[in-house]
């Protein structure tokens, strides 16, 4: 009888050991203390705040490690100057070496503006043309930029024959970005732009339906739609009501949109029927779908009340980018102290009082240059720009969106995805596409 009990305590105790063991593995780690700024009351938000605390919670687990990341959350409330208050406060009150965040292209540029002053790399999925990472070497983008998406959607016009589009874009810094490039891309392809039509993102139901029955009076029906999901939400379904969403049109959508349509409701989704968008390529893994399993667990924890809720890109580029972060910091270290004070003198500001990070050049210099295979795929940055590769062509049927090609910089269209195919040429044609239901269920338009 002695044997048995003697085995399940040294078994006790080994569990112990191993729990104590995990625990201790970073205790000696220095800790590098990084702000996270994120509308927190989005659903958006949300994904990505339990990427990015998965993400620490992955790097620190398999190994030893000399420093360890403290994420400091911050809720911007979807408020430019909230965003901005933020970043000053986690800036002052805990000197962070790197900020991740936020997500909105105008809370971006408040915050960009303000790592800039004082040395401190701010990591955005912004994806905003407005931005450039090239203007500013504190800013890196972690999406990809949206004019990557332009010859995809011109390839898309073209292949079906169109002459004539209308445009018809959120009034904000990140729907007016877009149409430059869209507007040359389109006149490259011989595609005349017939109309721009700005919607404001607080216009109300009588203000859509009168500029809906002013684009009845067009033409053209086809419409490329650059909106945010919170507008394009109350748009499609207006357009709907107007009739518009029928046989005879054809709409197409931008990645931000069409990458978050697992978020949108049902009826939005009713609503969209015989939509075309384009969005990022996320190839299948093993990895990919068990962390899949495990963020469900994790977000429906902590989100009871989000049934209708999936990862997506972006939640996925949030991993990646604080994965690259906290390598990142590995490499470089921790310096102490964080920030290099200025020469006293009166009438200083707060972000003057406070100095330049002593990180300054090589965290910055690391992050903007960085390669690394990721749950989103191949995660490379380069001049602090998120590199992008295939977009994938998508058609909302029934309760979702589904596949109907890809497109690629070198080989343009294509039903499968070309990978290093020496014998194939780019592709602007419709039967490299599969079958499209059209709104209505027309065949085409």
């Amino acid at each position: 009888m002695e044997t048995p009990r003697f085995c399940f305590i040294y078994l006790l105790m080994f569990m112990s050991f191993c729990v104590v063991r995990l625990n201790c593995r970073n205790a000696t780690a220095e800790m590098a203390d990084v702000g996270v700024i994120l509308d927190l009351d989005t659903t958006l938000g949300k994904i990505c705040k339990a990427c990015v605390s998965m993400a620490i919670e992955d790097f620190y687990s398999n190994r030893d490690h000399n420093t360890m990341i403290m994420p400091h959350f911050r809720d911007s409330g979807t408020d430019a100057v909230a965003a901005a208050s933020a970043a000053i406060e986690l800036l002052k009150n805990t000197q962070v070496m790197a900020i991740l965040g936020p997500q909105r292209s105008i809370q971006a540029d408040f915050v960009i503006d303000i790592g800039e002053k004082v040395r401190v790399p701010v990591i955005s999925p912004s994806t905003s043309l407005a931005l450039s990472s090239k203007e500013s070497q504190y800013f890196i983008r972690s999406a990809w930029c949206s004019s990557s998406q332009a010859k995809a959607i011109a390839a898309i016009v073209k292949a079906f024959g169109w002459k004539e589009v209308a445009l018809v874009y959120e009034d904000s810094n990140y729907g007016r970005g877009l149409i430059p490039i869209l507007a040359e891309e389109m006149l490259t392809s011989n595609v005349l732009m017939a109309n721009l039509s700005a919607v404001s993102p607080s216009a109300k139901h009588h203000q859509l339906l009168q500029q809906l029955e002013q684009l009845k009076t067009l033409q053209t029906r086809v419409f490329v739609v650059v909106m945010l999901p919170n507008l394009a939400s109350r748009f499609f379904q207006t357009t709907e009501e107007a009739g518009m969403v029928s046989k005879g049109y054809a709409w197409i959508i931008s990645y931000v949109l069409t990458s978050l349509l697992d978020s949108v409701d049902s009826e939005t989704i009713e609503a969209m029927q015989g939509v075309l968008g384009v969005k990022p390529y996320i190839q299948r893994s093993r990895e990919l779908n068990h962390f899949t399993k495990r963020w469900r667990r994790r977000f429906h924890e902590e989100n009871p009340e989000m049934d209708r809720t999936e990862l997506n890109v972006f939640g996925l580029w949030a991993y990646d980018s604080t994965t690259a972060l906290a390598d990142a910091v590995e490499r470089v270290g921790v310096v102490s102290p964080q920030f290099k004070k200025p020469m006293q003198r009166w009438n200083l500001t707060d972000l003057e009082a406070l100095g330049t990070s002593n990180s300054y050049p090589s965290l910055v210099h690391l992050i903007r240059n960085y390669k690394s295979k990721g749950l989103s795929g191949d995660f490379s940055i380069s001049n602090g720009q998120l590199q992008p590769s295939a977009f994938e062509i998508v058609n909302v049927v029934g309760a979702g969106a589904y596949r109907v090609g890809f497109w690629t910089e070198r080989y343009g269209i294509s039903q499968k995805l070309q990978v290093d195919d020496p014998t194939a040429v780019y592709s602007t044609k419709k039967d490299d596409l599969g079958g499209v239901v059209w709104p209505g269920r027309g065949v085409i338009v």
